[in-house]
């Protein structure tokens, strides 16, 4: 299961990243690692982009990169 997969209010825990893009290393040195909690606060009307909260803060990513981030629910 990806982030993208979560709807608006879910949370997950992080599994993994996938690829090893500039783009994933990115979301790496934003916090985004295994481990970590993340919560779907919202989305744009077309899907794109979503607004995620992990590590108390909140993060606008593109859906291609949503489901970059591999992911398992409680």
């Amino acid at each position: 299961m990806t982030l993208a997969n979560l709807a608006v209010g879910e949370v997950g825990i992080i599994k993994g990243i996938a690829g090893d893009s500039v783009i994933t290393k990115r979301l790496m040195e934003m916090g985004v690692l295994p481990g970590v909690a993340v919560k779907i606060i919202k989305t744009a009307p077309f899907g794109c982009p979503i607004q995620i909260r992990i590590r108390e803060y909140d993060l606008a990513i593109r859906r291609s990169e949503a489901e970059l981030i591999e992911i398992h629910t409680n």
